[in-house]
């Protein structure tokens, strides 16, 4: 079993009240993502299998503990007849640590269709990673990452938009084979696209030293996609300011299909003396 699959089988311990267990890590907080991903799932499995998520606004409202387990309370909000709504309380010692909100969308609706041209980038079969010219913490992230195969392409090989300050573009997907199961997928891509989007905002400030916190979070689930496959996460920075930075990724499939987007906000405070970018052992 791969560690994705352990992270995302949470244990039911009554009706809507799910636990995750805990996960060997370097962090010292528990990984927004894992937080995330973990939430999304305690929300799917009081939805009927007729219901697919299809959106998702979460805020990180406190740091969590990663030697310690995190409790899922789900609140059951709506069941209607085309959309179920969810909200998800995450909880260690008795304090919220996340909240999120989920929707879901009963399948089979038809209306107009329109999406956005993924930009022309090298395949990630040619992209080779230069760790040295990487800062120390995006390099200390990877190696946690390290069931991931994520590439982020050089900045001189992708056409930039002169409209926008700050632009990432990184392929990325599971190392390991992952259930044939949408909604494990959907939730395992939860999980990633907490990965890399917050440090798209420091490429143009490369020697800035600045603390980083996912704030909060939000996605739109738009087609179908595999999460053991290459994906394409096409990520930019709108706006960083009082100590805040906005990030924006779309997600496409290799054959260029968008699949989901992402919005998040996220600390990026100048690092005062004794504080740590990210709080992980070794740092």
């Amino acid at each position: 079993m791969s560690q994705i699959e352990t992270i995302l089988s949470l244990e039911q311990i009554d009706l809507d009240i799910f636990r995750g267990a805990t996960v060997e890590t370097a962090l010292q907080r528990t990984f927004g993502g894992q937080v995330a991903a973990q939430t999304l799932v305690a929300a799917t499995r009081t939805v009927d299998e007729a219901y697919d998520v299809h959106s998702l606004h979460g805020y990180f409202v406190a740091p969590g503990r990663s030697e310690k387990p995190t409790v899922f309370l789900v609140d059951r909000i709506r069941d209607g007849r085309s959309f179920c709504a969810r909200q998800v309380k995450a909880v260690q010692d008795g304090r919220p640590i996340f909240i999120m909100q989920a929707s879901f969308h009963r399948r089979g609706d038809e209306g107009v269709t329109h999406s956005d041209v993924m930009r022309e980038v090298p395949d990630p079969d040619s992209i080779v990673m230069d760790m040295e010219e990487m800062r120390y913490t995006t390099r200390k992230l990877l190696a946690e990452w390290s069931e991931w195969d994520i590439r982020v392409v050089p900045s001189d090989q992708f056409q930039h938009n002169p409209y926008t300050p700050s632009q990432q573009v990184v392929w990325f997907r599971s190392k390991a084979k992952l259930p044939d199961d949408d909604t494990f997928h959907v939730c395992t891509l939860a999980y990633m696209s907490d990965m890399t989007l917050l440090q798209s905002a420091l490429v143009p400030h490369p020697d800035a030293q600045v603390q980083e916190a996912s704030l909060d979070h939000a996605m739109w689930f738009l087609r179908p996609f595999r999460a053991d496959e290459w994906l394409l996460y096409d990520q930019v920075s709108p706006s960083a300011a009082n100590g805040r930075a906005l990030t924006h990724g779309r997600i496409f499939d290799r054959t260029g299909n968008l699949v989901a987007v992402v919005t998040q906000e996220g600390l990026a405070r100048t690092l005062k003396p004794g504080t740590k970018a990210i709080p992980m052992t070794g740092i």
